[in-house]
């Protein structure tokens, strides 16, 4: 009996301990490391992060209390992610958020499979052709996982034809940078498919000038291709770099060729930088949906059991550039455009259309 009582005694302790070793490893830290490496200053990468701190603020985390954050931007050169490592990877991180193309690819050739340091990576355009990750929505091969930044090919034509069922040759004009070579590729691939057999799409290349105001220089450089490409075009879509995502590219366009802008983001087009319309990838949703991987990294999920993400869409509209430019946008559209917050459709009251 005394034996029984024992066995019984000995069971329950074990039960408890287990139970304790399961709060201990639940239980809160005091203070959660999170570092932050943008390729560049300005957009998209500033979107996407303010919108990921107020998601991680929204959620408990609060920079200054229980949340550390050491932040760089890197100017698009890649060799600073290795001076930033060489500092950095003796600390301990929770976390690592690498914010665009060049800083994901400079992380990836000095720590993928690092077994210590997860990564969440946003903002890049193609993470499959980088070597990141092999699939979307598929557990992550190795410690990075993340949302990219691009709306897919194939539905930026769709909308095209849809706005401008006429349009028969687009003029895309981009940055010599790794994200760009590979969008080209997917959009050569994508005008392979016969939907899109009557739609031609006419490239032009600049420099990659690498400095946080490269951009600037890019689209100085970009001028002469829109003058020499607006009598062959129907209309220009903005390139997926750093060049076409900041106001210099918009306004040059705007200011210099007679046909529209497709644009690539939002605020081309919403804070009347010159674009006319746009489907883009929601970077106020990528930045919520990054908070939401990185929480789960701080909870102690592993990088494997959260798939990376293709971005949430919206879309975007000028309604006085569209009359200036004599399109008639489908009801459809205009309804998604203003739809739950997300997709904004934008008409300025005090805009003069230009004749």
């Amino acid at each position: 009996m005394k034996i029984k009582t024992k066995l019984v005694l000995l069971a329950l302790c074990l039960q408890l301990g287990l139970f304790l070793t399961g709060v201990c490893a639940a239980a809160p830290k005091a203070v959660y490391n999170l570092l932050i490496v943008d390729s560049q200053k300005g957009e998209p990468y500033h979107s996407v992060r303010e919108e990921m701190l107020k998601e991680l603020e929204k959620a408990g985390y609060l920079v200054g209390k229980n949340l550390k954050i050491q932040h760089y931007s890197i100017g698009n050169q890649e060799g600073a992610t290795r001076s930033i490592w060489d500092k950095e990877s003796k600390n301990s991180y929770d976390a690592i958020f690498v914010n665009g193309t060049v800083a994901t690819v400079g992380f990836k050739k000095l720590a993928l499979g690092d077994k210590k340091n997860s990564f969440v990576f946003g903002a890049i355009t193609d993470p499959i052709g980088e070597g990141v990750i092999d699939a979307f929505d598929a557990p992550p091969k190795a410690n990075f996982t993340g949302v990219c930044y691009p709306v897919k090919v194939v539905d930026r034509l769709r909308f095209i034809k849809q706005v401008m069922p006429s349009a028969r040759k687009i003029g895309l004009i981009y940055a010599d940078m790794p994200q760009s070579h590979s969008y080209r590729k997917w959009v050569e691939d994508a005008l392979k498919l016969p939907e899109f057999k009557d739609l031609q799409v006419v490239f032009r290349t600049v420099p990659f000038v690498k400095s946080e105001e490269g951009h600037r220089r890019m689209a100085e450089l970009a001028k002469k291709d829109v003058l020499d490409l607006n009598a062959q075009v129907d209309a220009f879509m903005s390139p997926n770099d750093q060049m076409g995502v900041q106001q210099p590219f918009p306004e040059m366009v705007f200011k210099n060729a007679t046909k529209p802008l497709i644009a690539l983001g939002k605020k081309e087009v919403t804070d009347d930088w010159g674009a006319t319309m746009s489907i883009y990838p929601d970077q106020e949703g990528a930045g919520r949906m990054i908070a939401g991987m990185i929480k789960q990294l701080f909870e102690g999920k592993p990088t494997h059991a959260i798939p990376p993400r293709w971005p949430p869409v919206g879309y975007a509209f000028d309604m006085n550039k569209v009359k200036k430019f004599n399109l008639v946008i489908p009801p459809s559209l205009i309804e998604a455009a203003g739809r739950n917050g997300v997709k904004v459709i934008y008409v300025s009251p005090n805009k003069k259309i230009s004749e």
